[in-house]
């Protein structure tokens, strides 16, 4: 059967993987080293030194894109990484309309990195496309979106935001790390680059830390493909099979995800002490309808504030869980509690975010893949 028809399923694990040529391993082996046996100047078998190229970081790319239903996959040493390489296409002067509501260490990048070099940010709420057309004028080259966003779990209408683009002719990337391609694919919804934070859900288990971007037009590869290279910013071949062997999981996990967290996001939308729970799954969320029609599901990430509570009342909850970890990261086998405010998103400076609703008192769940009734009852002893 042709791979192209293979369900997704059956694509986490066979994806773009073949047996290995030397001795028909079935599981890509760790090619642990940097440099290649040459017969002749130029002369090798596809690979010449690490950074450029590694075999078990090719069977890796492939698998990327395999899973997304993409032409090119590569792989980097973390989601900023990854996220740095595409702004790098950029120039001085060029301006990108970035989600308002999205990962701290990517607002950091975006500001305390890029500006300096001249490269312009809008950051703007796109939960109603129509509005962002005002937003663009003739520097804008790139929207980079997030959906579900961090932390807020807005949706943004992906097909909508593509056929805005189309018309002024901007590069859209979506940061896919939330809904991974279990749940949402958006090179099929016409996008031009996915990126992904592989450390979170595609690797699962807390044990690496891997950035991942998947392109369909080979031009574009190709500048990504150079600037990967010559940046340098490349995992190694440990990393690439610790994600490539989380891949293999991906379906069977974010099934449980999805469950477990419907599950939870339910409890807390009808526990007296909380004040409002955000998750995509609700009726009355903001562009459920959206998240209807582009997801599978509705993913394992809420977010919550409990009625009344001040910064010191969320710590104290956070800190009352004991299975639940405090720790930063998300999308690992075990279930994870954070506060945005002072950890994943301190970065972004306190007014802008309470503008989109990251207040001290927001706590963050990654609902793990544990026994649903050991996480509420670790969530009700903590909450009291």
């Amino acid at each position: 059967m042709s791979e192209k028809k293979l369900k997704f399923n059956s694509k986490t694990i066979h994806g773009g993987q073949k047996p290995d040529l030397a001795y028909g391993a079935v599981i890509p082996p760790i090619y642990q080293t940097s440099t290649y046996a040459q017969t002749t100047p130029g002369g090798h078998k596809g690979y010449a030194y690490s950074r450029s190229a590694n075999p078990t970081r090719t069977a890796l790319e492939q698998s990327l894109a395999s899973i997304e239903n993409g032409n090119y996959g590569l792989a980097f040493a973390s989601g900023l990484a990854a996220i740095d390489a595409v702004i790098k296409l950029l120039n001085p002067g060029d301006e990108v309309l970035s989600t308002n509501d999205l990962y701290g260490g990517s607002y950091r990048l975006f500001k305390q990195i890029f500006e300096k070099y001249g490269i312009k940010f809008q950051f703007v709420d796109m939960q109603n496309a129509n509005q962002l057309e005002k937003c663009i004028n003739d520097s804008t080259k790139l929207i980079w979106v997030e959906t579900p966003t961090n932390p807020m779990m807005n949706i943004i209408d992906i097909k909508a935001i593509v056929h805005l683009a189309k018309r002024h002719h901007l590069l859209v990337a979506v940061d896919n790390t939330f809904a991974t391609p279990y749940l949402q694919l958006p090179l099929d919804l016409g996008v031009d680059i996915v990126m992904h934070s592989a450390t979170k859900y595609l690797g699962g288990h807390s044990d690496v830390v891997v950035g991942a971007l998947i392109i369909n037009d080979s031009k574009l590869a190709d500048q990504l493909y150079f600037i990967q290279n010559a940046s340098g910013a490349v995992c190694g071949p440990m990393d690439s099979f610790l994600t490539l062997r989380g891949i293999k999981t991906l379906h069977v996990r974010m099934q449980r995800h999805c469950e477990n967290g419907k599950a939870i996001a339910t409890y807390l939308a009808n526990h007296p002490k909380i004040e409002k729970v955000y998750w995509p799954g609700f009726e009355d969320h903001p562009n459920h309808e959206v998240a209807k029609r582009q997801m599978n599901d509705f993913g394992g990430m809420i977010s919550f504030i409990p009625k009344g509570s001040s910064f010191e009342d969320a710590i104290k909850i956070i800190e009352k869980l004991k299975i639940f970890t405090l720790a930063e990261s998300l999308g690992g086998v075990e279930s994870l509690a954070g506060h945005p405010a002072s950890m994943t998103h301190a970065s972004i400076p306190k007014e802008e975010r309470k503008k989109i609703g990251v207040l001290d008192s927001l706590i963050r769940l990654s609902v793990g893949i544990e026994d649903e009734a050991d996480l509420i009852a670790d969530l009700e002893q903590a909450i009291g």
